[in-house]
């Protein structure tokens, strides 16, 4: 499985010959693509309606959208997505097949109203854990699974489920406070979730959110996880293996 992190919360994600968007947003300092110069996916995810995550969606509408019923119906008015997975989308504790990649959604603890003319309920915000094999209780070490967890604050599911039923690999966690957790609490999620590896996502975008991705490696080291922390560069792939 192949993860690119193009700033802010924006992840291509590589699993088998399948190619998976998540949050497309371009307009942030890390990287220097345009939406332009991004082949399309065979999928878009979106893990909640924000501006600062949907902006660039619709110059990919001809992917296969993945997201709450409400956010897709959104998307087809707004951005002209004609495909969904299911044809209707998808709810939380789903699991649905992206060409090689299993999508399981899980909530995220944050707000999802789209503020236009007319104020839009996007359901609830999720994450989304990324597999290449289909979850079930039977622990594959084979498998290589990726957590992103939307925009989200810290929640006791990060310990009770996702941690030891999904069990990802590698953790994607909003460290830029403010708006999400800050970098003491996308450590204590680190440690609960019991990952090889931390990425910190949704920092240094806009001043509110401005952080150094040192605090967080500084507190995840003091959760006593073993995780590693791994500050990606935008643009740069990043290979993970279970």
């Amino acid at each position: 499985m192949e993860l690119t992190w193009h700033g802010h919360s924006t992840w291509h994600v590589t699993v088998g010959d399948t190619e998976l968007l998540i949050d497309p947003f371009f307009d942030n300092p890390k990287t220097d693509l345009e939406p332009s110069d991004v082949e399309t996916p065979d999928y878009v995810l979106l893990t909640h309606g924000h501006a600062d995550h949907i902006s660039h969606a619709g110059e990919f509408s001809d992917a296969t959208l993945v997201a709450t019923p409400e956010l897709v119906s959104y998307c087809e008015d707004e951005f002209g997505f004609e495909d969904a997975v299911g044809g209707m989308g998808m709810n939380l504790g789903g699991t649905v097949e992206c060409g090689d990649a299993y999508v399981t959604m899980h909530r995220a603890d944050h707000t999802n109203g789209i503020m236009t003319e007319y104020d839009v309920d996007a359901g609830m915000p999720t994450g989304f854990v990324i597999s290449d094999t289909k979850p079930t209780q039977i622990a594959d070490e084979e498998s290589t699974t990726f957590y992103d967890a939307g925009d989200t604050a810290l929640m006791t599911e990060m310990r009770d489920v996702i941690g030891p039923y999904l069990e990802p690999d590698a953790a994607a966690v909003p460290i830029g406070d403010h708006f999400t957790m800050g970098p003491q609490q996308a450590a204590i999620a680190v440690d609960w979730l019991d990952v090889d590896y931390a990425l910190p996502q949704h920092y240094d975008t806009f001043p509110p959110i401005e952080q150094d991705p040192a605090d967080f490696e500084r507190e995840v080291e003091a959760t006593g996880s073993d995780a590693e922390v791994q500050v990606l560069e935008a643009d740069e792939p990043f290979e993970l293996e279970s």
